[in-house]
């Protein structure tokens, strides 16, 4: 009854921001996830695992809540973030992916962002062809909405 649906954003952007409070901020989950929208709420599951609550979409009985958690890993030397799948008793998703960070022009930072995740989703077969793009279509404008709230935070 349930399908699988999989989805893979890469994105690059520069911030005017020095590259070593970029990284402090992204390699502090919990800090940098109070940008993400529709997090409805993060749960440390032990040392660097977070459990990711999303919002519930939908209404009453056809409503679905996203839930995933992520093991991540952080290096102040490349400045990279990493995550990858973590076992939670409720998961109904994996999601994996990167954050480099580099030193741009004029002081900036450039940011390039890659997730990967497949989400489970409890719907029947037959659905799937319609559902599939508004799911990923709402994953990438999700994401987007957060580099764009990353961008604020670090104009300040």
């Amino acid at each position: 009854m349930a399908f699988d649906v999989s989805i893979e954003i890469n994105k690059s952007f520069s911030v005017a921001a020095d590259a070593d409070l970029v990284f402090k901020l992204l390699a502090d989950v919990p800090e940098s996830t109070s940008h993400f929208p529709k997090l409805e709420n993060l749960v440390k599951e032990g040392e660097n695992v977070y459990r990711w609550e999303m919002e519930k979409v939908g209404a009453g009985s056809a409503s679905i809540q996203t839930i995933y958690a992520c093991e991540y890993a952080s290096d102040p030397s490349t400045r990279d973030i990493s995550w990858k799948p973590a076992k939670t008793s409720d998961s109904n998703g994996k999601v994996a992916g990167t954050w480099k960070i580099t030193e741009g022009a004029n002081g900036g930072t450039d940011i390039e962002f890659a997730t990967q995740a497949t989400l489970t989703l409890p719907l029947p077969k037959l659905t799937r062809a319609m559902i599939t793009p508004v799911v990923k279509s709402e994953f990438e404008t999700i994401v987007d909405k957060y580099i764009t709230n990353l961008g604020v935070v670090f104009k300040d």
